[in-house]
């Protein structure tokens, strides 16, 4: 099988390639470019676990970022078993053709407990004095030492909330970089989160500098992970979970509920 890297860059749409992004514009052109209709919900999650088993949200049950539990009556998000999914996935399906085949999960969610090769996603520790401690679980648990000698500590509060930038986008391509050269998988899948965070804050305003920065950022990154991937004889495929677009009317739920009653 051809070994392949696949970059999950959230919030990349098509409108976005341009004189901002020379590495990915680059790959588009000597590449196949087309659209992905957007799974319903079109949220991380759902769009994760249909990417990696290639079945809808029906089949492989990743119904949101989070859902009722009916067995707890609670609702959780962000549960990270992978054995939520009940489908299998795109790498267990190419181990039956060919035992040989690996594969990196680099921050695709779903990801402990999983039968991928390596494994790394964010993981925090909660001491008992009630701290909230940044760190990574991964598969082998050796690899964790490894990745943290070499990188530092994932910087977790700028993965995500009101801190979030490329800092963590960084970090993750350098552990990518590294389980490229270290670990030659298959199959190696890739997680840049960075575009999500202005494009939700701002809008898909182009003129934004803002904007125009974040593409660059991560066009960069991106650049870094390509060019790795060709010099190892690696297919490089770029997907996205969704793209942001302008809100011109707000549907109000609850209100319209209440006027109803």
């Amino acid at each position: 099988m051809t070994p392949t890297l696949v970059l999950n860059v959230v919030g990349l749409t098509k409108a976005l390639l341009g004189e901002h992004t020379p590495h990915l514009s680059r790959l588009a052109a000597d590449a196949v470019v087309a659209p992905i209709a957007a799974v319903t919900p079109a949220v991380t999650c759902s769009a994760q676990a249909t990417y990696l088993t290639g079945v809808l949200p029906s089949e492989h049950g990743i119904v949101g970022n989070g859902w009722y539990f009916r067995e707890l009556c609670e609702v959780w998000f962000w549960r990270q078993s992978n054995r939520l999914i009940e489908a299998p996935k795109v790498w267990e399906l190419a181990k039956q053709r060919d035992p040989a085949f690996t594969v990196a999960n680099l921050f695709w969610w779903y990801n402990m407990y999983s039968t991928a090769d390596w494994s790394v996603t964010p993981r925090p520790m909660y001491p008992a004095d009630g701290r909230k401690l940044p760190d990574v679980y991964t598969q082998p648990g050796d690899l964790r030492d490894e990745l943290n000698r070499k990188l530092g500590t994932f910087p977790l509060f700028r993965f995500w909330g009101p801190a979030a930038d490329i800092a963590s986008s960084r970090w993750i391509t350098d552990a990518a970089l590294h389980v490229l050269r270290e670990k030659a998988p298959t199959l190696c899948l890739v997680y840049l989160p960075h575009l999500d965070y202005n494009l939700q804050r701002l809008g898909p305003d182009l003129s934004h500098p803002k904007i125009q920065s974040d593409i660059r950022e991560v066009d960069a990154l991106c650049g870094e992970l390509i060019d790795t991937a060709k010099d190892s004889g690696r297919q490089v495929i770029v997907v996205s979970e969704h793209g942001i677009n302008e809100v011109r009317d707000a549907v109000h739920i609850n209100r319209a509920l209440r006027q109803e009653g």
